[in-house]
């Protein structure tokens, strides 16, 4: 299939480039400049230098694809590319998938694709392009809604793995899950919604391993060194430190289990848990106390 892939050289996006390369796929890389396109290329793939908002560009792209996936997902754009690609390829059947996540759904213990909608002030802004995304005639559009991703040293596990001196800080007092995903699990999850996702349905990429901040504070201090352990904060705290909207969706205790994608798309996630890996002082290829 020829694939048109934002977001090719990002965190998500390489990964998701690398599956569809491996499964034979042919993907148009569309990137913002040149240093950009240079990565896309030497990844494998045929790089379209332009901006996501730019609708004919969009459009002319989407309609010579035969199916987009979209992992530059923004508050800024998202609406633009959106209605460019839709009308490009609106009664085609062509697939679309779009990105979201998984702090849309706030707190739960066990949260699927059925669970109530309650987004955090910060990604409120999705709601809209995944609607109309996932409502559209003619097209078998999808959501693919990651949760906190980790892999390759990088993710947001950062938030912790980078604050060390004194102890481990935790975002709030770390009671609550994290639910988690491997990157390159997740970039799977993505090419087996192209290739065979249903038209209106949303997939949530969890692993299925939950654990709470403070055990991921824990793992590190053991993995790593950090004789201090860990240091946990008030909510208040880590609202003033990293700002309400964005403490306030780190600070939701969310578990999952991604069964779903399991059972009609057949993904097994099959990477070592984060958990075991920050243990092991394996996550980083360094020492944290180092930083």
């Amino acid at each position: 299939m020829k694939v048109l892939l934002t977001g090719a050289t990002g965190y998500i996006g390489s990964s998701v480039l690398a599956r569809l390369l491996e499964q034979g796929h042919t993907v148009t890389a569309l990137v913002r400049d040149a240093a950009k396109a240079r990565t896309a290329e030497a990844a494998g793939a045929v790089a379209l230098i332009g901006d996501v908002a730019d609708a004919a560009l969009v459009a002319e792209a989407a309609a010579a694809a035969e199916g987009v996936i979209h992992t530059a997902s923004t508050a800024e754009h998202d609406a633009a590319f959106i209605d460019a690609v839709l009308g490009a390829i609106e009664g085609t059947g062509k697939p679309f998938v779009h990105t979201g996540g998984i702090w849309s759904y706030g707190s739960g213990d066990d949260i699927t694709e059925e669970t109530p909608l309650d987004r955090p002030a910060l990604t409120a802004w999705r709601g809209a392009g995944e609607e109309r995304v996932l409502s559209a005639a003619g097209v078998r559009g999808i959501v693919v809604a990651p949760a906190l991703v980790y892999g390759r040293g990088g993710g947001l596990i950062r938030l912790l793995t980078d604050e060390t001196d004194g102890g481990v800080r935790l975002i709030g007092d770390g009671s609550q899950h994290w639910t988690t995903v491997d990157v390159d699990d997740l970039g799977a999850l993505y090419v087996l919604a192209l290739e065979n996702g249903r038209a209106g349905e949303t997939y949530i990429g969890a692993s299925g391993q939950n654990p709470t901040v403070r055990e991921l504070g824990e793992a590190i201090a053991a993995g790593y060194d950090v004789a201090e352990g860990v240091r946990p904060e008030s909510a208040a705290d880590t609202r003033a430190r990293l700002g309400e909207a964005f403490a306030d969706a780190l600070l939701l205790d969310e578990q999952a289990s991604g069964a779903k994608a399991r059972t009609e798309l057949g993904w097994t996630p099959a990477a070592r848990p984060l958990l075991e890996q920050l243990a092991a002082g394996e996550y980083l290829g360094e020492r944290v106390a180092a930083h």
